[in-house]
């Protein structure tokens, strides 16, 4: 473990960007790429092998749930902070299934956001209060509370974040080039994620992937 911790801030807000980098920076901490979206957050970390990447979890490109994936392929000692302004089931669950160490809310303090990434570093994970509310840390390891599960828990990592992006109204092609496959693939887990929720109209989709909180109405 590095005494000085290395930093990849990737959020599409400017303001939020500087204001961390800032702070941090006077912390002591070494601010190693600053990115405005998942797939130059995962390219920093490549290049960079930093401590903790912090990734604002709506950010334009792929979803920040797959640039967490790759971020931990590219650097596995890295460890990631989701920073969100939403606190729903779904955000959690995918977090949760990225494998992260942290899901703070843009609520909190910077103060908090300092003390996650000190936390994460060495080793522990760091929730903001309402995360915690919705979830269960036992030796089994962590995971949403008890509840039935839902059509939106049924689809793989891979159809959710399809979802999410037909949902943000991107075309087949589109959605090949932003997540790296073929448009034959592309359609392959459209049709799957359409068979399990029952939903073959994409303006039914959008509105099935708002209710859940994938995206913002």
């Amino acid at each position: 473990m590095s005494l000085v911790v290395t930093v990849v801030l990737a959020d599409d807000h400017t303001l939020v960007r500087d204001m961390l980098q800032d702070r941090l920076s006077r912390e002591g901490m070494r601010i190693v790429g600053v990115a405005a979206s998942g797939e130059e957050a995962v390219d920093f970390a490549a290049i960079h092998q930093p401590d903790v990447v912090v990734l604002d979890i709506d950010m334009p490109g792929i979803s920040a749930f797959e640039a967490a994936r790759l971020v931990r392929l590219a650097s596995p000692s890295t460890r990631v902070i989701f920073l969100s302004a939403y606190v729903h089931d779904a955000y959690i669950d995918q977090a949760l299934g990225a494998e992260v160490s942290g899901y703070l809310t843009k609520s909190e303090p910077p103060d908090a956001i300092v003390e996650a990434i000190h936390k994460v570093h060495g080793g522990a994970t760091s929730y903001s209060l309402e995360v915690l509310d919705r979830i269960v840390i036992d030796s089994s390891g962590v995971r949403l509370g008890g509840h039935e599960q839902t059509r939106f828990e049924l689809l793989t990592d891979r159809e959710r974040e399809m979802l999410g992006y037909v949902a943000r109204g991107l075309s087949q092609k589109q959605i090949a080039r932003t997540a790296g496959i073929s448009v034959k693939t592309v359609q392959h887990h459209i049709m799957h994620l359409m068979d399990k929720l029952e939903i073959h109209d994409r303006v039914e989709l959008t509105r099935f992937a708002i209710r859940e909180g994938l995206v913002e109405a």
